[in-house]
């Protein structure tokens, strides 16, 4: 596999609240064919037997693109279905347990909001952090907004990659460049959308051009 910043670029986070005509598992094939670079599934009301069913056959559609495959929260499952790697978040299991239970092989991505939390999440073992919300989001209404110049800071302080996450569009990804992040995890801007592979190109596109600092167009 590439190194982890690689993967960072367009990181997908799925939520079944826009599953229409499609399935959930067509929906993130559409976002691979678009560019996706990190798939996470997440499940928060799914029984326990048909999340796992459901993270095979997810799974395996991230295989055949050679994507990383995560779970969020779960690890039991991430370990049962040989998940790529794991995501919590600062209610779930500490960090450093969490790496306890899955070995060195899989790997493990923070939610963080604070420089503190970032610092302490690198040294409990994470391979990369999930930093905001960087904008106001629908998805998680009750999020707190992380200023740019923390996000920076945080960027600054931690030698895994950060990706930020929260409200981030084609309209407003442009302003992440100069933070340091290493890519743009989104929800509602593929899985709401009407083209899904369609709009993760544009995605993509914005996402690389930020990260490399170059201006819109170039």
């Amino acid at each position: 596999m590439k190194s982890v910043e690689q993967y960072m670029r367009l990181y997908a986070v799925t939520d079944r609240a826009w599953v229409k005509e499609q399935t959930l598992a067509m929906q993130v094939e559409e976002s691979l064919k678009g560019g996706v670079t990190c798939v996470q599934l997440r499940e928060k009301t799914m029984d326990e037997k048909a999340f796992l069913a459901e993270a095979l056959e997810i799974k395996e559609i991230c295989k055949k693109y050679s994507v990383p495959f995560f779970i969020n929260d779960n690890v039991d499952i991430a370990i049962q279905c040989g998940a790529d790697g794991i995501h919590v978040g600062q209610e779930d299991m500490v960090a450093s347990n969490v790496r306890s239970k899955i070995g060195e092989s899989m790997m493990l991505g923070v939610s963080t909001q604070t420089l503190e939390q970032a610092v302490e999440a690198e040294k409990s073992g994470a391979d990369y952090l999930g930093v905001g919300a960087v904008f106001a989001t629908s998805t998680k209404p009750d999020a707190d907004l992380l200023d740019h110049a923390t996000l920076k800071a945080i960027c600054a302080a931690v030698a895994i990659p950060v990706v930020a996450i929260g409200g981030i569009y084609k309209h407003n990804i442009m302003e992440l460049a100069g933070t340091g992040v290493a890519g743009v995890a989104l929800v509602s801007a593929i899985f709401a959308s009407d083209d899904i592979e369609k709009e993760c190109r544009e995605l993509r596109a914005s996402s690389e051009r930020m990260c490399s600092g170059k201006p819109e167009g170039k």
